[in-house]
């Protein structure tokens, strides 16, 4: 079935939940398979890339797949030119830069990796206004699918609006040769679904905040089989693979539908990104690694709101002084400013109260219908094999809690930890 719904939304022809209508993306070639490499010249030569094609990876995705890709479309007539990043490349503004001063002469960009490789050169070609697609390397996480990159800029970690590939190719034979590490940061960055719905759902109810379902609607059959699959996933299973491939592929899509990260991106995100702006000493970790241990956390604190039988909030202490002391002037003066919009004043205030005296055990009821328990993630993280804790991704506890009580100062997402500051006497969270 979740085949068919992935098949039926490029068609343009599944339901809308959130109205009338038919689902659909431009994204039209989605191509789940085996030995794409090989086939990348087949693949390639219908997309609107034209002949002159730079192959961006790294030495370990050179290794992987990026070299037959780059013969294959050499073989296939097509002119090549490989662009190998360093390793472990940093997604952040000098990288995209780089990227598009090597492929000036390119017209289009064919991305070999995953996380980092496919944000930097997809802003690139947003950039430069060029086409690109991807050949995935790892089921490491939800980007192929979306339209936005990840990128560092001004020493803040920003979701910033890109384009989407014009075709995306993720070889399952490659997917389970990645190392574990990669296919657990993927299986954590999945489970991040159950928190960002509750976020999102929370900021509705109490904000207004647009909200849809058609997202987790594309996610819902998946998210169930690879739960049940996550041990699977440790023994090179392909079936398994396919469903976790398919999980975050759709979740790409659901940003894509939403304009935005919203769907797979609230408070376990701002956690995570927090530690990479602030943690400059912290040892080498994979995106979805750190949103396992994120995702968690929130799961915890977010049960701890919806077992409230009453919810008021009141004001917070936030200043721009005080984002300063913290953040230093320059990125302090940043974050005061994407944070301004969900700053809440005493009326605004007094009427989520009085929504809150109202409404609150039918919010509740609702929240708790999308929420997925803390313990059945940390059992599905643990059987994949995932980490749990903060120690497991060498984070210090005291940056940690650092991390969790600060993270909802660097974006104008409204998330249960802006709940959660906002409760006085609110124990701090457990990690």
């Amino acid at each position: 079935m979740s085949r068919d719904m992935l098949d039926r939304l490029i068609a343009g022809t599944l339901p809308d939940p959130d109205g009338g209508g038919m689902l659909s993306t431009p994204l039209k070639t989605i191509v789940i398979g085996r030995g794409l490499g090989d086939e990348a010249a087949a693949l390639v030569r219908p997309l609107p890339l034209r002949r002159r094609l730079a192959v961006v990876m790294d030495p370990d995705t050179r290794l992987a797949l990026g070299e037959r890709v780059a013969v294959a479309l050499h073989g296939g007539g097509l002119d090549v030119d490989k662009i190998i990043l360093p390793r472990h490349p940093h997604p952040d503004m000098d990288a995209v830069r780089s990227v598009i001063a090597r492929t000036q002469g390119a017209s289009g960009l064919v991305a070999v990796g995953s996380g980092s490789i496919n944000d930097i050169t997809k802003y690139a070609a947003y950039l430069s206004d060029r086409p690109y697609a991807v050949f995935g390397t790892a089921p490491s996480m939800n980007g192929y699918t979306s339209v936005s990159a990840a990128i560092t800029e001004d020493g803040l970690k920003k979701s910033l609006s890109a384009r989407l590939p014009v075709g995306v190719f993720l070889d399952l034979e490659v997917m389970v040769r990645a190392p574990h590490r990669l296919v657990a940061a993927g299986f954590g960055d999945s489970m991040a679904r159950p928190t960002a719905q509750t976020d999102w759902l929370m900021a509705h109810l109490l904000l207004g905040t647009p909200y849809r379902e058609a997202p987790f609607m594309l996610l819902a059959e998946d998210e169930e089989a690879l739960v049940a699959k996550a041990g699977d996933l440790r023994n090179g299973d392909i079936g398994a693979m396919e469903v976790l491939v398919r999980t975050l592929v759709m979740s790409g899509l659901g940003m894509t539908l939403c304009g935005g990260s919203y769907p797979a991106s609230q408070g376990e995100h701002l956690i995570a990104h927090y530690m990479d702006m602030r943690g400059k000493d912290l040892p080498e970790a994979h995106h979805g690694e750190h949103i396992a241990v994120t995702t968690l956390t929130m799961a915890r604190l977010q049960e701890r709101v919806l077992a409230l039988p009453e919810l008021r909030l009141s004001p917070t202490r936030d200043t721009p002084e005080r984002f300063e002391a913290i953040f230093g002037e320059a990125l302090g003066r940043s974050c005061w400013e994407a944070f301004r919009p969900k700053l809440l004043g005493k009326d605004q205030l007094d009427a989520i109260n009085a929504v809150l005296d109202r409404q609150w055990p039918a919010f509740r009821e609702r929240l708790l219908h999308v929420h997925r328990p803390a313990g059945e993630i940390a059992t599905a993280l643990k059987a994949v094999g995932a980490p749990t804790t903060p120690q497991e991704v060498a984070v210090p506890p005291a940056f940690y809690d650092e991390a969790v009580a600060n993270a909802r100062l660097i974006r104008d997402r409204f998330t249960m930890l802006d709940v959660a500051a906002a409760m006085p006497g609110f124990a701090k969270v457990e990690a």
